[in-house]
C-alpha cells in the first residue's frame, strides 16, 4: 500500500474493460473508509484486503450501483473459496484533478448474493 495525499493506493483499474472513459486508473482507500468497513463488516478487510488489487484490475463483473458515478466490482476467488464485493466511487473529469477513484465499501458475499447481483444489476462488464 502506497500512501497518497488523501488515502492509500490499492490498485489500478484496467481502462480497456470499461465501455466509457475512465478519468484515472488509480484506486485509493482512506483511513475513514477502512474504519467504516471494519465496523460494518468485521474481519473482511483484515482477511481479504490482499485480494483488492486483483478485484480492481480483473473483476468478474462491473455492475451499476445505486448511486451516480459509483460501480460494484465483484469477483469469485476459487482458491480462497470466497466471493467479494467492492463499491467504488469513480473520479469524474469534472472532479478536482487530485482526486482518485475511491473505495467506499468492501465485504465478503455468499454465492447466492454473487449470482443475484450478476443477474439483477445492469452489467457494465463481464469477464470472459
Amino acid at each position: 500500500m502506497t500512501r497518497q495525499n488523501n488515502g492509500f493506493l490499492l490498485g489500478t483499474l484496467n481502462p480497456e474493460i470499461f465501455s466509457f472513459p475512465v478519468s484515472t486508473a488509480e484506486v485509493i482507500i482512506t483511513d475513514e473508509r477502512i474504519q467504516h468497513i471494519n465496523e460494518g463488516h468485521p474481519g473482511d478487510y483484515t482477511n481479504y484486503s490482499h485480494l483488492i488489487p486483483q478485484i480492481i484490475s480483473d473483476p468478474d463483473y462491473i455492475l451499476t450501483a445505486n448511486r451516480p458515478d459509483t460501480i460494484l466490482l465483484i469477483k469469485k476467488f476459487t482458491m480462497e473459496a470466497v466471493h467479494l464485493e467492492l463499491v467504488l466511487k469513480l473520479k469524474l473529469t469534472s472532479d478536482n484533478p487530485e482526486y482518485k477513484n475511491s473505495i467506499l465499501s468492501f465485504w465478503k458475499i455468499d454465492r447466492k448474493e454473487y449470482n443475484r447481483l450478476s443477474n439483477n444489476k445492469k452489467v457494465l462488464y463481464k469477464r470472459g
